[in-house]
């Protein structure tokens, strides 16, 4: 920018530069806080507060656990005095809480401050008179000697006054616009005020130094306040205060750096209001100590409401992005940021950690009033598998398993991308439910009913085509007959690949879910079942999957009822059944019952019985201890051997390594 040269840097370096403060690494304990939201925010407002959200504010701040409070300028305003007044007159000044209040070092407006404070508890009077370069030059238009010498006689008339006056008071001292003055310059200053007062260890009072324009790096000023802090006189008896405000953004770490070079206490306000570009925001830097495992003796364990509180009363807006406050500052839309916090929290549950580490979040939401679902996963077009997973779980109890939440996740994108909005979590699990849970495709299962017998047995009612058919096969497990019975019914093959169950954390603890994935030429189909019955949850999660394969969506004709009888009768009666048998149950010719068979199953009637005696024979397997040599006869085989050829040629491998098979 061209006109960068008009511009010089207006601070003043220390007359020695030691970078003591340079070896501490962390603010390992809190300053003493002084609140001045109702001065210094409340001045910088469009519309200041009333007398009565004046009183609720300065509730709200004792509320939190300020001790300090600066309640405002009782000369420049008949709010501000009355307030004070009211304060005093209607006994609201806690015991163990000091007000502050705050007047130029002129002799009327010292008087009139007195006369508001006149009663109080215990007060601290904020005197103050700018010493800067620019102000001595172009305001006052005296020197240095000068300009220390209001600085003098204000000290001396606030001695006089608090002498007459009946109250508790403490003295403060501000070199207003200290950021433009010469250091040793501002320290002569502050220590001829000192010299006014004669403070002592047990009669302490405040040296107050303010970044009233914030002009230098961080690490200038408190090269600065560590000068002040060596060099001030009566050390013992005063507490060095900071006043930072935020002009180059930097007042946070102004005053973190200004206590570690040795201030003691910090005037700002609840997120950073004030003039200009306000002051140091207390939240931040409370919060920042609190992230470390340092207790900053304010309470912000509600923070969206002392945010409401303030919103509602000054009429400013926190910003999105502000720290700990903002609406956006624990959220994460990116996939991998929601992945990485998921994976975070369920690590630190599993692990039952004490500490806090999780990635992304530098402190628990949680322990300053903010949710998990409103403020840390929020799910757009941006975000991915794991915070969808995450959504679903920590509101509706749904731990999408791993090989899932992919095509879940896409899905869910894919909405919020066409709406370009964001989703919801009701919103995240309707997407879910409509496509998972209530999917409807060409045919549903009304019952089911079991019997054990040489494994499982599934007498299963299929709703198809307008009509209802029940359809009998077998399986190692109730879930591998239905679907042996739906494979059976359709005529088609697919593998089911996948089954997971748990019962759900949120809503009702009676309830279970189940999820299926099969896999049909290469693709994977996905179904959830939720229900009171662990088992019509899996079978409901079972039919959803099926529904999903690309064959099956377009048969709307009702499946032939003979070949269902045909198929049932021999699932019925394996060990024995014959063609001739068949022949005569049905009243047709053995070469037209042939090949009847063969064009509708696809195969013959030889390879079905051998396809259900081999599916016997692997239930019995896995649910059995029966020897290879009992399970081939029991499935009608006499001769082990050929059982073995038929059953590795069925499933590619033994019955003795299909037993010993994970």
């Amino acid at each position: 920018m061209e006109n960068c040269k008009k511009y010089e840097r207006q601070y003043f370096m220390p007359p020695k530069f030691e970078y003591d403060w340079v070896k501490k690494d962390y603010v390992d304990a809190p300053p003493i806080w002084c609140s001045v939201d109702l001065r210094d925010g409340n001045q910088a407002l469009i519309e200041p507060m009333s007398l009565d959200e004046k009183l609720e504010f300065f509730q709200l701040l004792v509320d939190v656990g300020f001790k300090e409070i600066e309640v405002g300028f009782p000369a420049a305003s008949e709010t501000e005095y009355q307030f004070m007044r009211t304060l005093i007159e209607k006994d609201m000044i806690p015991d163990d809480v000091t007000v502050q209040v705050l007047t130029q070092a002129r002799e009327h407006i010292i008087k009139r401050t007195f006369e508001a404070v006149q009663g109080a508890p215990h007060a601290v009077i904020h005197v103050y008179n700018s010493t800067s370069v620019a102000q001595r030059e172009q305001v006052f238009k005296k020197d240095k000697e000068q300009v220390k010498q209001i600085a003098i006689d204000g000290a001396k008339l606030l001695k006089q006054l608090a002498d007459q006056t009946e109250g508790n008071f403490t003295f403060e001292y501000s070199p207003e616009s200290f950021s433009g003055t010469e250091v040793d310059y501002a320290v002569d200053v502050c220590n001829a005020v000192l010299d006014v007062w004669q403070p002592t260890k047990d009669k302490k009072v405040i040296i107050n130094i303010p970044t009233t324009v914030e002009n230098a790096m961080p690490h200038v000023f408190a090269g600065q306040v560590e000068y002040v802090d060596k060099n001030l006189k009566y050390r013992d008896g005063v507490v060095l205060s900071l006043h930072p405000h935020n002009d180059r953004g930097c007042g946070v770490a102004t005053a973190e750096m200004g206590i570690l070079a040795g201030a003691d206490r910090i005037e700002g306000t609840l997120f950073g209001n004030g003039e200009r570009t306000g002051n140091v925001d207390i939240v931040t830097l409370a919060l920042n100590m609190f992230s470390q495992g340092v207790d900053p003796g304010l309470d912000f364990t509600d923070i969206p409401k002392i945010r409401e509180i303030y919103e509602r009363l000054t009429r400013m807006h926190v910003y999105e992005r502000q720290p700990y406050a903002g609406d956006l500052v624990f959220t994460a839309f990116s996939g991998s940021h929601q992945d990485a916090i998921a994976k975070g929290m369920a690590w630190r549950e599993a692990e039952e950690r004490d500490h806090w580490t999780v990635p992304y979040l530098p402190i628990d939401p949680k322990d300053i009033g903010r949710t998990y679902d409103k403020d840390v996963i929020r799910i757009n077009s941006q975000s991915g598998k794991g915070g969808v997973s995450y959504i679903l779980k920590q509101n509706f109890g749904i731990s999408v398993p791993k090989e899932m939440r992919e095509e879940v996740g896409y899905m869910v994108k894919d909405v919020s991308d066409k709406a370009h909005k964001e989703l919801t979590p009701d919103w995240v699990y309707h997407i879910f439910e409509d496509h998972y849970v209530n999917y409807k495709g060409i045919f549903s299962i009304d019952e089911c009913h079991f019997k054990q017998e040489d494994g499982i047995i599934a007498d299963a009612t299929i709703s198809h085509a307008n009509g209802k058919r029940v359809v009998t096969a077998g399986g190692n497990g109730r879930l591998d007959a239905v679907s042996n019975a739906i494979k059976q019914y359709f005529g088609i093959s697919y593998e089911l690949s996948f089954y997971e169950e748990h019962s759900l954390t949120r809503g009702s603890s009676s309830k279970a879910c189940a999820y299926v994935g099969v896999i049909c030429n290469g693709k994977t189909c996905w179904g959830v079942g939720i229900d009171a019955d662990i088992i019509k949850a899996s079978i409901e999660a079972l039919t959803v999957a099926v529904n999903k394969i690309d064959e099956l969506k377009n048969v709307n004709e009702c499946k032939d009822e003979r070949m269902v009888e045909i198929m049932n009768y021999i699932q019925a009666n394996y060990l024995d059944v014959s063609l001739d048998d068949l022949a005569e149950k049905f009243f047709l010719s053995k070469p037209y019952l042939s090949k009847y068979i063969k064009e509708k199953s696809g195969m013959t009637f030889g390879d079905i019985v051998k396809k259900v005696r081999m599916k016997k024979a692997r239930a019995l397997l896995k649910s059995s201890s029966m020897t290879v040599e009992n399970i081939a006869l029991t499935v009608g085989y006499q001769n082990v051997e050929h059982f073995n050829r038929l059953f590795k040629k069925a499933y590619n491998i033994t019955p003795v390594q299909f037993r010993n098979q994970k």
